[in-house]
């Protein structure tokens, strides 16, 4: 009997965070997709913690909202609770985070999707890829279903060769008890394709009725709701928020835990995986800081409709005997009922390294890769990536330029650069210190960062270019309008300036210079501004910042025009680094391993040291004279 055989423009295998960004972004760009999925019903899961954003990662999901994507809009829908984080500090690190109703998430996504011209969701598991003189044709199912295809993103997530461990129980299934993935692997290791194993963990989930919140602190949402997509009316995110609570670890929490290590996966070497250092397990964390008495807790709330709590902080692979034990010694949990043990999973995924920054296979034309299966971490790094590779697999089919973004443009290019020429043997979390210039790419702007982009790609509407370019504009306006602004000394001037703390003037001065003090800022001033016009709440916040923090500002912009230089300085990928003379073998190896598209990336890469870079950049210069 003969077997099903279709044709499309792109194959999305995986319908995680990264396989619905990946797909939408095709479809809207108008190409035929399919995406697979082992279960539909897993459709934007989310098997661990019920939030999106948080530090840095907040960042990652409006740059994603800015280009075009999804994760932003959809979380705007089904959030519970929203809250901006470090706000005590400067803007560079202020993180939007929210809680997710769960299920109410993955409906919304799936609904989305569902309605999306030009995509079809399959539910059938992906076994093989199909590969032609290095360039990908195809994919094969299970069932033996071929389905051609110009190009494809694999964005399996921990779904491959994927095993569930706690205690001395060990079931080889996805996350959530879903079916695992366990035939893709043979063919991309038969294609030449390096895998890593990696394992990532989850804590339980317990019943909200057996917690007693009278010993734990309340966390509650902010006042003033700021949504995460630029596209989502400020106003009708405005609502009733839940509560979460914070507790903590003691003592005792710790003592059942180290009498227990032998039998903890974690230790005994029953699991093979590297897991994430930025995200240990409890019993990591009471091994690797013994001084520490206590750790935190955060009690959540999984949805809505549901009276599952998830415990944040404390995430194990320790027997179910042991959890118990361990989450009856914290305070509020003392007669707490599992609903779900914590369990770590071990998932096969790449070594990043064999992509290029467009996220395809060097080796492999035409296939993609995105989110958790390059070795990441986290839903919000994993959707970023979807939509990059999404974006770049539709640009090769279209014959487009693809789409690179560097570090100095967005926590994306950060991310994407560090996942491509660093070699990472765990699972990679973004977080604002790997920004060198954060200062810069902040959550607040990456609209006016990155929205022209969206647009060039196809994925920002017309409508929201328009408005963009109308807030630039107001933004410059309004600055200028401040920094010309001249107020005088007079007597209700300085008992304004006093009333608030500030130095009375001597002589006239700027509004603009009145902003730049540190206990004032542009919204203060609305009192003494009387020709102040009326603005939207973003276009204020923009002029706020970018007076405030101006020199700091155009410094990071001075160190991104050097960076800028570096990077604009293009290597011919097919180049052969042993033909420099005086280039170091190690440097000379780790050169033709990653094959970096510029000198900015081939500094980047681990082994290749400044010197090594001024001997390659001489080099080039005299092979460049030799040439004319």
């Amino acid at each position: 009997m003969p077997n099903v055989e279709e044709t499309y423009d792109i194959v999305v295998v995986g319908a995680g965070h990264a396989g619905c960004e990946a797909a939408l972004a095709c479809a809207r760009l108008g190409l035929e997709t399919i995406m697979f999925t082992v279960s539909v019903d897993s459709i934007a899961l989310m098997p661990c913690n019920p939030n999106i954003g948080g530090s840095s990662k907040g960042h990652l999901v409006r740059e994603l909202d800015a280009l075009g994507g999804e994760m932003g809009k959809n979380i705007d829908k089904t959030f519970i609770q929203s809250k901006m984080l470090n706000e005590s500090k400067g803007p560079a690190v202020h993180s939007l985070r929210a809680q997710a109703d769960k299920q109410d998430y993955t409906r919304e996504m799936r609904k989305t999707l569902e309605n999306t011209d030009h995509l079809t969701i399959r539910q059938a598991e992906v076994s093989e890829i199909l590969v032609e003189d290095g360039k990908l044709t195809g994919v094969k199912t299970f069932s033996g279903a071929v389905y051609h295809c110009r190009a494809a993103v694999l964005a399996t997530g921990t779904y491959l060769k994927a095993r569930c461990i706690y205690g001395d129980v060990s079931s080889y299934t996805g996350p959530n008890g879903l079916q695992a993935a366990n035939h893709l692997t043979d063919s991309l290791k038969a294609n030449g394709i390096e895998m890593y194993r990696f394992k990532t963990g989850t804590p339980a989930r317990v019943d909200r009725r057996s917690i007693d919140f009278s010993k734990m602190e309340e966390q509650f949402g902010d006042k003033r709701v700021v949504p995460f997509s630029f596209s989502t009316d400020p106003e009708t995110v405005q609502k009733e928020q839940v509560s979460c609570w914070l507790t903590y670890t003691n003592e005792e929490t710790h003592r059942i835990i180290r009498d227990n290590l032998d039998r903890s996966p974690l230790f005994s070497g029953a699991i093979e995986g590297t897991g994430p250092r930025y995200c240990p397990s409890i019993e990591d964390k009471v091994v690797k800081f013994p001084d520490k008495n206590r750790h935190q807790v955060f009690v959540e709330p999984e949805g809505l409709y549901t009276n599952e709590m998830y415990l944040g902080g404390m995430s194990s692979s320790l027997p179910e005997d042991v959890q118990y034990a361990m989450y009856r010694t914290v305070p509020g949990l003392e007669h707490v009922k599992i609903v779900r043990n914590a369990y770590a999973i071990e998932y096969d995924c790449i070594n990043s390294r064999q992509l290029n920054a467009t996220l395809e296979f060097k080796k492999i034309k035409g296939l993609f890769s995105g989110g958790q299966f390059n070795g990441s971490s986290g839903y919000e790094e994993a959707a970023v990536q979807g939509f990059m590779a999404g974006v770049n697999a539709a640009m090769e089919v279209m014959g487009r330029e693809p789409y690179v973004l560097d570090r100095s443009q967005a926590y994306i290019g950060v991310l994407i650069d560090d996942l491509v020429t660093k070699e990472n043997h765990e699972p990679y979390r973004m977080m604002t210190s790997r920004a060198e210039y954060r200062l810069l790419l902040r959550q607040d702007n990456a609209d006016l960062r990155l929205m022209k982009i969206g647009h060039e790609i196809g994925l920002v509407s017309d409508e929201a270019y328009e408005r963009l370019l109308w807030k630039e504009k107001a933004i410059d306006q309004e600055i200028e309008r401040l920094e010309k602004a001249v107020i005088g000394a007079n007597e209700r001037v300085q008992t304004f300036l006093e009333a608030h703390g500030s130095t009375p003037l001597k002589s006239g001065s700027t509004l603009g210079e009145l902003v730049r003090r540190p206990e004032l800022d542009y919204f203060v001033l609305a009192e003494l501004d009387e020709n102040r016009p009326e603005l939207p709440e973003d276009v204020a916040e923009q002029v706020n910042i970018n007076i405030k923090y101006a020199g700091y500002i155009k410094r990071q912009k001075q160190q991104v025009a050097q960076f800028k230089k570096l990077e604009s300085k293009r290597l011919d990928p097919d180049f052969d680094y042993s033909e420099v003379p005086s280039l170091r073998r190690e440097a000379v190896q780790k050169l033709n391993l990653y094959k970096p598209m510029n000198i900015g990336q081939a500094s980047r890469i681990s082994g290749v040291s400044p010197a090594d870079i001024s001997v390659l950049l001489i080099y080039l210069e005299q092979l460049r004279h030799q040439r004319k």
